[in-house]
Protein backbone atom coordinates (compact mmCIF):
# COMPACT_ATOMS: atom_id res chain seq x y z
CA UNK A 1 0.00 0.00 0.00
CA UNK A 2 1.21 3.60 -1.04
CA UNK A 3 0.80 5.94 1.95
CA UNK A 4 1.74 9.42 2.45
CA UNK A 5 1.30 12.46 4.03
CA UNK A 6 -0.94 15.71 3.95
CA UNK A 7 1.62 18.96 4.09
CA UNK A 8 -1.07 21.85 3.53
CA UNK A 9 -4.13 22.62 3.05
CA UNK A 10 -4.73 25.53 1.04
CA UNK A 11 -7.99 27.29 -0.06
CA UNK A 12 -8.99 31.04 -1.91
CA UNK A 13 -12.07 32.57 -2.35
CA UNK A 14 -11.96 32.88 -5.98
CA UNK A 15 -10.05 30.62 -9.07
CA UNK A 16 -7.31 32.45 -10.71
CA UNK A 17 -5.96 33.03 -6.99
CA UNK A 18 -2.68 32.06 -4.73
CA UNK A 19 -4.20 29.84 -1.80
CA UNK A 20 -3.66 30.67 1.73
CA UNK A 21 -3.03 27.60 4.27
CA UNK A 22 -5.45 26.46 7.06
CA UNK A 23 -5.30 23.92 9.31
CA UNK A 24 -8.40 21.83 8.24
CA UNK A 25 -11.13 22.17 5.89
CA UNK A 26 -14.37 20.38 5.31
CA UNK A 27 -14.27 18.74 1.96
CA UNK A 28 -17.95 18.49 0.73
CA UNK A 29 -18.91 15.20 -1.67
CA UNK A 30 -19.49 16.32 -5.43
CA UNK A 31 -18.17 19.87 -4.49
CA UNK A 32 -14.83 20.66 -3.51
CA UNK A 33 -13.20 22.30 -0.12
CA UNK A 34 -15.89 24.52 1.68
CA UNK A 35 -15.16 27.75 1.38
CA UNK A 36 -12.92 26.97 -2.06
CA UNK A 37 -12.99 28.86 -5.48
CA UNK A 38 -12.69 25.63 -7.38
CA UNK A 39 -16.05 23.79 -5.54
CA UNK A 40 -18.23 22.89 -8.38
CA UNK A 41 -19.74 20.43 -10.11
CA UNK A 42 -16.54 19.90 -12.76
CA UNK A 43 -13.89 17.61 -12.67
CA UNK A 44 -10.89 19.99 -10.91
CA UNK A 45 -12.65 20.62 -7.73
CA UNK A 46 -9.27 19.64 -5.61
CA UNK A 47 -5.79 20.02 -6.67
CA UNK A 48 -3.00 18.20 -5.33
CA UNK A 49 0.72 18.51 -6.15
CA UNK A 50 3.87 16.64 -4.44
CA UNK A 51 5.54 18.68 -2.11
CA UNK A 52 9.00 17.34 -2.92
CA UNK A 53 8.23 18.78 -6.19
CA UNK A 54 7.62 21.97 -4.85
CA UNK A 55 10.62 21.95 -2.67
CA UNK A 56 12.89 21.22 -5.76
CA UNK A 57 11.10 24.24 -7.38
CA UNK A 58 12.00 26.32 -4.41
CA UNK A 59 15.85 25.37 -4.22
CA UNK A 60 16.53 25.27 -7.82
CA UNK A 61 14.64 28.56 -8.51
CA UNK A 62 16.02 30.10 -5.12
CA UNK A 63 11.89 31.22 -4.57
CA UNK A 64 10.52 32.33 -1.49
CA UNK A 65 7.54 30.25 -1.23
CA UNK A 66 5.28 28.03 1.05
CA UNK A 67 2.34 26.01 0.66
CA UNK A 68 -0.52 28.04 -1.69
CA UNK A 69 2.45 29.71 -3.86
CA UNK A 70 1.71 27.33 -6.78
CA UNK A 71 -2.50 27.79 -6.29
CA UNK A 72 -2.70 24.01 -5.10
CA UNK A 73 -5.44 22.71 -2.51
CA UNK A 74 -3.61 20.05 -0.91
CA UNK A 75 0.74 19.30 -0.85
CA UNK A 76 1.06 15.84 -0.59
CA UNK A 77 4.62 14.40 0.59
CA UNK A 78 6.19 10.87 0.26
CA UNK A 79 3.92 9.80 -2.84
CA UNK A 80 4.20 9.59 -6.12
CA UNK A 81 0.96 11.30 -7.56
CA UNK A 82 1.51 11.00 -10.72
CA UNK A 83 1.53 7.14 -10.46
CA UNK A 84 -1.98 7.70 -9.57
CA UNK A 85 -2.77 7.79 -12.52
CA UNK A 86 -6.06 8.97 -14.04
CA UNK A 87 -9.37 7.40 -12.05
CA UNK A 88 -7.12 6.49 -9.34
CA UNK A 89 -8.20 7.04 -5.78
CA UNK A 90 -6.34 8.63 -2.97
CA UNK A 91 -8.24 7.94 0.83
CA UNK A 92 -6.89 11.35 3.36
CA UNK A 93 -7.90 10.88 6.75
CA UNK A 94 -10.38 8.59 8.13
CA UNK A 95 -13.41 9.46 5.75
CA UNK A 96 -12.22 11.41 2.49
CA UNK A 97 -11.95 9.82 -0.91
CA UNK A 98 -10.75 11.80 -4.18
CA UNK A 99 -10.54 10.34 -7.51
CA UNK A 100 -7.91 11.79 -10.36
CA UNK A 101 -9.89 13.32 -13.23
CA UNK A 102 -6.87 14.80 -14.75
CA UNK A 103 -3.23 15.17 -14.70
CA UNK A 104 -1.84 18.48 -15.69
CA UNK A 105 -3.56 20.62 -17.66
CA UNK A 106 -3.59 23.39 -20.29
CA UNK A 107 -0.52 26.02 -19.40
CA UNK A 108 -1.24 29.54 -19.23
CA UNK A 109 -0.35 33.05 -17.99
CA UNK A 110 -1.73 32.21 -14.27
CA UNK A 111 -1.30 33.88 -11.34
CA UNK A 112 1.47 31.57 -10.71
CA UNK A 113 3.82 31.40 -13.73
CA UNK A 114 3.76 35.62 -13.38
CA UNK A 115 4.72 35.45 -9.90
CA UNK A 116 6.75 32.94 -9.52
CA UNK A 117 7.91 32.67 -13.54
CA UNK A 118 7.68 29.39 -12.82
CA UNK A 119 4.55 26.57 -12.64
CA UNK A 120 3.65 22.87 -11.41
CA UNK A 121 0.26 22.51 -11.82
CA UNK A 122 0.14 22.23 -15.63
CA UNK A 123 2.60 19.34 -15.56
CA UNK A 124 2.25 17.45 -12.92
CA UNK A 125 -0.97 18.55 -10.93
CA UNK A 126 -3.59 16.06 -9.78
CA UNK A 127 -7.22 17.66 -10.50
CA UNK A 128 -9.85 15.69 -8.31
CA UNK A 129 -13.35 15.41 -7.62
CA UNK A 130 -14.74 14.39 -4.23
CA UNK A 131 -16.00 10.74 -4.08
CA UNK A 132 -16.68 11.25 -0.08
CA UNK A 133 -16.55 14.29 1.48
CA UNK A 134 -15.17 14.86 5.51
CA UNK A 135 -12.51 16.85 8.05
CA UNK A 136 -9.10 17.21 6.96
CA UNK A 137 -6.75 18.50 8.49
CA UNK A 138 -2.76 19.20 8.11
CA UNK A 139 -0.70 15.81 8.71
CA UNK A 140 -3.48 13.08 8.11
CA UNK A 141 -2.42 10.40 6.49
CA UNK A 142 -2.92 10.07 2.44
CA UNK A 143 -3.06 6.52 1.05
CA UNK A 144 -3.71 4.84 -3.09
CA UNK A 145 -6.52 2.94 -2.62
Amino acid sequence: MKKGRLYSICISPERGQLKTEVEEANVIENFGIENDGHGGDWGRQITCLKYESVQKVKEEKSLDVGPGSFAENLLIEKLDLVAVGVGGRLKIGSNVVLQVSQIGKEDHPSVVTRTLGVTLLPYEGLFCRVLKGGLIKKGDPVEVL
